[in-house]
């Protein structure tokens, strides 16, 4: 039988634990695949939060440095997906809070199956229909918003968004039961 040998010049996927002690003892390598890693959930998060593009891109970039200043501090208590998330979530608020305004949550249109493409008119309706979801969402309280947000455009369990939005799993699962509930109210 043959064995199977790997090409050396490709990246080996490395589990997140190995990357972070590599990273924390320094290796660069390991800090960059880190942000390769999670730069579009970080983005995501800062988006969202945001909504707007500049600011998220800046948010994300200031999460990263803040994360990786701070990495002797990560204690593995949580994931470090979700650490550095808490930590894009907090860049997101403050630079929200320096900038005196605040758009809320995007929410991404609902996509077509693919045996088809839709036609302009259908298109039209989902545009229309993702934004009166956005306005309705942004009046929903801060912690309902996020809560709902992290749990479908993330995909996150209770207890990651209990962290991030600073919270108990219970009051997160509380929040996104709240969230739902008023948005389906507001949406008939």
């Amino acid at each position: 039988m043959a064995h199977l040998r790997l090409d050396p010049t490709l990246p080996v996927e490395e589990d997140e634990p190995s990357l972070v002690r590599r990273a924390v003892a320094g290796s660069e390598e390991a800090r960059e695949a880190l942000i390769r890693r999670y730069l579009d959930d970080v983005y995501a998060v800062t988006y969202r939060i945001l909504g707007d593009t500049d600011l998220a891109a800046d948010a994300a970039q200031e999460a990263f440095i803040n994360a990786l200043r701070g990495l002797d501090r990560f204690r593995g208590e949580a994931s470090f997906r979700t650490w550095l998330l808490r930590i894009a979530a907090n860049a997101a608020k403050s630079s929200g809070r320096k900038r005196q305004r605040r758009r809320e949550v995007a929410i991404e249109a609902v996509a077509e199956p693919a045996s088809r493409e839709p036609d302009a008119a259908e298109l039209t309706v989902v545009r229309a229909e993702a934004a009166r979801v956005r306005a309705v969402l942004a009046t929903l309280p801060s912690k309902q918003r996020q809560a709902v947000t992290l749990r479908v455009d993330q995909g996150l369990d209770f207890r990651e968004i209990g962290r991030l939005i600073g919270s108990s799993e219970g009051a997160a699962r509380v929040n996104y039961h709240l969230g739902v509930k008023r948005l389906r109210e507001l949406m008939q």
